[in-house]
């Protein structure tokens, strides 16, 4: 009995969760997985405290992101088009369509370059274009509701960096001490690590996505929801979980990386692919084997959540149909977009756009819109004539304004660091 229980437990709480783990989960695209393995091997553990930090961060603004959502019935596009000036609309999509496309052609550029080391017979372009292909048909195809359960279980295959640790002797102190006692190294590279950390957790897009997801997906209950405690209370609880798995995730890979790659005297890693070459020798086939294959599986979860958001975001600023529940011709414009998006992301890696250029511009563009963005979120949350009787408490606000004033500092201290070069 105890264990039907604990299964019929399991199984009410996975039904329950959607868009906030999804959401999460697609934070750990392979460029977030470049970045972390990048913290690790050039610092070892000192960067793991990061992840405590980074949580409730992330986990105040997607619930923000998630409440506006419901409330309104329209993604955060949508809410800025009816309640703020156009230039400020306009600005956002400036600035997200160039960010998104940089970020969607170095996760295809992963994705294709750790598919070569797997099978080094078929050349890594071969991988991109066929990676590229699947997810265009597997967009355009499915029914939202498919859709959505896929990204779901796809989510799952983030668990594989929880394994890859335990293949290698760890230093357990070691770890409890780069986890609970922050160290800051004030030169050019540590800041830039910590930056670019703080920028690929609290990603502009994952604020559209939520939003917007939620919104889709009460749409697609049969009965009109009636917003109470418990429905905000299981929108916080998926939103919570899937930070908490997305910088669980992140805490793993530094771990990784700076474990293996740091200690074994490898400093310099770019790519993800380095970073899962580099795990052959020093961790073994099982370690490099899992690394890799959850390259290509959080591609597949994330470049559809990226390619998603530019096209609700396009289509929302201009009143156009969209929805994934939408077949090709109820909403031309909604998947051109994505189909566009996902051809511009491929073609980078062919005209001189290296993917690590085209993270660092995608990173700083996503560092000059996200605390515009999240200052338009937190106003929004407390507009009472947006949001009635659900706007933001005293602790959301708190939270949602020192991730402001972390991102603000984060965008500064980029702009800087790139003058300076």
């Amino acid at each position: 009995m105890p264990k039907k229980r604990l299964f019929y437990t399991l199984r009410t709480f996975w039904k329950k969760l959607g868009p906030g783990l999804i959401t999460g989960a697609s934070d750990d695209d392979p460029s977030g997985i470049a970045t972390y393995s990048q913290a690790g091997a050039q610092y070892g553990l000192s960067t793991l405290w990061t992840a405590l930090i980074t949580f409730p961060l992330m986990a105040a603004i997607q619930e923000m992101c998630a409440r506006i959502g419901l409330v309104t019935s329209k993604g955060l596009t949508g809410t800025l088009r009816d309640h703020y000036s156009r230039p400020i609309l306009y600005l956002m999509v400036l600035f997200s369509f160039p960010a998104i496309v940089m970020n969607i052609g170095a996760n295809i550029a992963g994705m294709g370059a750790v598919g070569n080391l797997l099978v080094p017979t078929i050349p890594s372009e071969f991988f991109s274009i066929g990676f590229t292909a699947l997810l265009f048909v597997l967009i355009i195809y499915l029914p939202y509701r498919k859709f959505a359960s896929i990204l779901k279980y796809l989510c799952i295959v983030l668990l594989v960096y929880l394994i890859v640790p335990f293949l290698y002797k760890q230093d357990w102190l070691a770890i409890l001490k780069g986890t609970l006692i922050p160290k800051i190294t004030f030169d050019k590279k540590y800041i830039s690590i910590l930056v670019g950390i703080l920028g690929t957790t609290l990603s502009p897009y994952l604020f559209f996505w939520q939003a917007t997801m939620v919104a889709e997906d009460n749409s697609h209950k049969r009965k009109k929801i009636i917003i109470d405690k418990k429905i905000l209370g299981d929108i916080k609880q998926d939103v919570d979980f899937g930070m908490l798995f997305s910088n669980i995730v992140m805490f793993f890979v530094i771990l990784t990386s700076g474990t293996v790659l740091f200690n074994g005297g490898i400093h310099n890693i770019e790519t993800v692919e380095q970073a899962a070459l580099a795990l052959r020798p020093l961790a073994g086939d099982a370690a490099y084997l899992l690394f890799a294959l959850g390259v290509i599986g959080t591609g597949l979860l994330a470049i559809p959540v990226l390619c998603g958001s530019l096209s609700y975001i396009i289509t929302e600023s201009f009143g156009w149909k969209r929805g994934l529940d939408k077949k090709f011709h109820q909403a031309k414009a909604f998947y051109v977009v994505a189909g566009i998006s996902l051809i511009l992301g491929l073609i980078i890696n062919y005209v001189g756009i290296s993917p690590i250029k085209a993270l660092l511009w995608s990173a700083i563009l996503y560092g000059l819109t996200a605390p515009v963005l999240i200052a338009i979120i937190l106003h929004i949350a407390n507009n009472k004539e947006v949001m009635g009787n659900f706007t933001n408490n005293k602790f959301s606000n708190f939270m949602g304004f020192t991730a402001l004033i972390l991102m603000s500092i984060a965008a500064l201290t980029l702009i800087y660091l790139q003058i300076l070069d």
